[in-house]
């Protein structure tokens, strides 16, 4: 019998209307709205249930948004009996596979992404920073060249987001960015998109976010996972306590090694992955790294009982 990781989704998978029938349907995640709400002393819930979109947007409120909604679906599957071996999470998703694998309470992962979405967005002045998704080019080669434009302009340059086999995101200085994107097409990218982000996330630029995160994140009670967390900064599975903190640190500035979360949670013997949260973001992602897995989601009661009823009858 293989074993079952969770998998949560990180920045871009929100939408407004998001977590309201869990909310409604089931008391367990009802809890955890109200834990936030009130640790945050505002109605999350409502912007998560209600919009408005460009509210939601906001990085600040984007990430405590789609943790909360994550960790409640997680809720009611463990009131249900169904828990991981294994968790993993993409970008700020990883704070809500801490909170599924026990080491963060959901009211202090969101305090600490609230902080952590603030820092980013002031990290770089509008405009200064910029974010691409390369399309149809190998990863290896999408590096090398950012390199050499890093190189070549004195900017920042650098994947952000190693997401599936033909599918990077870049960051750094806008200029930077725009100048590795057409290389990057003469080098036979099928196509280059600049991303609608508020931030250029995941790279050297976001250095000053490090310390003041840190000092959030240290004030927080974190406890040793009850299952093993694969980290997007190591591709490995942590459950030492001690290094939550800082590789939580360090993930702000290093790329997102999505693809090498997902093998390293089917080396570690996972068949079927869950996506738990909003959207199926990630269900696509590793569909694309690996067909061999099966892969559901939670995100409202329809996908809950679908999935109940593939994990309970196998």
């Amino acid at each position: 019998m293989g074993k079952l990781a969770f998998v949560f989704p990180g920045q871009g998978s929100q939408a407004a209307g998001m977590g309201k029938a869990l909310a409604d349907a089931f008391p367990e995640a009802r809890a955890v709205f109200d834990a936030v709400d009130a640790a945050l002393g505002e109605k999350l819930s409502t912007l998560c249930f209600e919009g408005p979109e460009e509210s939601l947007k906001l990085t600040a409120n984007t990430q405590p948004a789609i943790l909360t909604v994550s960790a409640a679906a997680a809720a009611v599957l463990a009131a249900r009996g169904v828990e991981p071996d294994l968790v993993a999470g993409h970008s700020l998703g990883e704070y809500s596979a801490l909170v599924c694998a026990g080491a963060l309470s959901a009211a202090d992962a969101a305090r600490s992404v609230r902080a952590r979405g603030s820092f980013m967005q002031e990290a770089v002045p509008a405009g200064k920073g910029a974010m691409s998704a390369v399309l149809g080019l190998d990863p290896a080669r999408v590096r090398e060249i950012c390199e050499e434009t890093a190189r070549a302009t004195g900017q920042v340059c650098s994947p952000a987001n190693y997401n599936e086999p033909s599918q990077t995101v870049i960051a750094g200085d806008a200029g930077a960015v725009e100048a590795a994107g057409v290389k990057l097409k003469e080098a036979g990218a099928k196509r280059v998109v600049p991303l609608p982000v508020s931030a250029p996330f995941h790279c050297a630029l976001m250095a000053p976010v490090g310390p003041r995160l840190e000092a959030v994140l240290r004030g927080v009670a974190i406890a040793a996972p009850r299952v093993p967390v694969v980290t997007n900064v190591e591709a490995t599975p942590n459950a030492d306590a001690a290094r939550i903190v800082p590789l939580l640190v360090e993930q702000v500035t290093s790329p997102v090694r999505w693809i090498e979360c997902v093998q390293e949670l089917v080396r570690q013997g996972a068949t079927r992955m869950i996506e738990v949260g909003p959207g199926r973001v990630l269900s696509g992602l590793v569909k694309r790294i690996d067909k061999s897995v099966e892969v559901l989601n939670v995100e409202d009661p329809a996908s809950l009982e679908k999935t109940l009823a593939a994990v309970k009858g196998a």
